[in-house]
């Protein structure tokens, strides 16, 4: 677990990078892949991105790297001003990190996380990706972000708590390894809970 401020935000970067790569990819093909491919009768989603100029972001085509980069720099910034702070707060409701198993209190972090970034990304997305050329109205965005928020929030649960925290954490745990070796003789030393040690 981060303790600082530099390693929440370290955390945070390795995070962001591999879930904006995965979501990127998901609402591409999985969500947008099939209309994309039938507006342009293309075979494969890259043709049709392609033949569209590149994916519409506020009505303008845009290239796949730059939707990677307008995303981590909404998700990264959203992380470490609301993300972060309030599941930490929303877990520690529910659990006293000193006496509660660090892998539940961890999953209990990622849960928060995840109900308080799916929605907020969900909204920014139906913002990003409106069909601002149809015309702008509140109950097709309003409808949009739900129905993102039904494709999100499964996908973003279940990779996040299987595959990317569990690998985001070995990656923390190498990069941060003299740290969290400290802590460890600490906790053994009783000047640290082993809860908080990890």
């Amino acid at each position: 677990m981060p303790k600082n401020q530099f390693q929440r935000m370290v955390f945070a970067f390795i995070t962001v990078v591999i879930t904006v790569h995965a979501y990127v990819f998901y609402s591409l093909y999985v969500i947008h892949g099939g209309m994309f491919m039938e507006m342009t009768g293309e075979n494969s989603v890259l043709d049709a991105i392609s033949k569209m100029g590149g994916v519409p972001v506020f009505g303008k085509p845009v290239p796949i790297w730059a939707v990677i980069i307008i995303e981590f720099a909404l998700a990264y910034t959203l992380e470490n001003v609301l993300g972060a702070p309030l599941s930490f707060k929303l877990a520690c409701r529910n659990f006293d990190p000193k006496n509660t198993h660090p892998v539940l209190f961890e999953t209990a972090i990622i849960c928060a996380t995840v109900g308080i970034m799916c929605p907020a990304m969900s909204f920014i997305a139906s913002f990003l990706y409106y069909n601002y050329n149809a015309g702008f109205n509140i109950w097709t965005l309003l409808s949009e972000w739900l129905k993102l928020i039904c494709f999100n929030f499964p996908f973003a649960f279940f990779t996040q708590i299987f595959f990317i925290q569990p690998f985001v954490r070995t990656v923390f745990k190498l990069i941060f390894a003299k740290d969290i070796k400290k802590r460890r003789i600490k906790a053994l030393k009783g000047e640290e809970s082993p809860a908080i040690a990890d």
